[in-house]
């Protein structure tokens, strides 16, 4: 079983500035790198979450799903998009990856077609996947949430007011948020779904 929490932090870790495309003349500290994140991770949002977007704008296809980071982070990252080759201490083991991301690409068609799940559990299931896979070196639960979203806009539901900070430890919802998923890991979904119903 894949513990999906272990540990669960969103934190880009400041020893590890690898493929910052930031400007070379300066050193940033983990706060402006945050900042430049949310830049260009609130281009990504204007684009998916200020109109319902497509099914062509926002396919959930494999390849759709690694754009989607590349559009979050390449800003910041050369590693946007690409599929990690290193191990982390969360997510499935790094040559699992690109089958388990097909996997889940598979897994959205399947359910929308069968309408196996309703909207917000769908949603629930691509978030939490997304988290346990972590496909990409970090922003994984930025991506993670992203998806859940974009998958809420597009069959018009209102997207979840995720706070970004959401993993912070002065966050009052962070306990709750990784309860949520520990209890999905053992294949118990109420509380996750219940948090992509409400805005916080």
């Amino acid at each position: 079983m894949i513990d999906s929490t272990k540990p669960i932090d969103d934190a880009t870790p400041l020893d590890d500035t690898s493929g910052l495309k930031l400007s070379s003349l300066k050193s940033y500290s983990l706060e402006e790198i945050y900042i430049k994140e949310a830049q260009n991770i609130a281009n990504a949002t204007l684009k998916y979450l200020s109109a319902k977007p497509t099914k062509k704008d926002a396919p959930f296809s494999y390849e759709w799903l690694t754009t989607l980071h590349h559009e979050m982070f390449s800003d910041v990252w050369e590693w946007a998009g690409k599929l990690r080759h290193i191990e982390l201490s969360i997510g499935i083991k790094a040559y699992l990856i690109p089958v388990e991301l097909k996997k889940l690409s598979d897994d959205i068609a399947y359910w929308n077609k069968n309408k196996t799940f309703d909207t917000y559990e769908t949603a629930t299931r691509i978030h939490h996947r997304a988290v346990q896979i972590h496909p990409f070196q970090n922003g994984n639960g930025r991506w993670s949430r992203m998806l859940a979203n974009i998958y809420l806009r597009q069959n018009g539901l209102m997207p979840v007011r995720w706070q970004e900070d959401l993993l912070a430890k002065e966050n009052s919802k962070r306990d709750d948020y990784i309860k949520a998923l520990k209890k999905a890991d053992n294949g118990d979904y109420a509380d996750l779904i219940q948090m992509h119903t409400i805005t916080y």
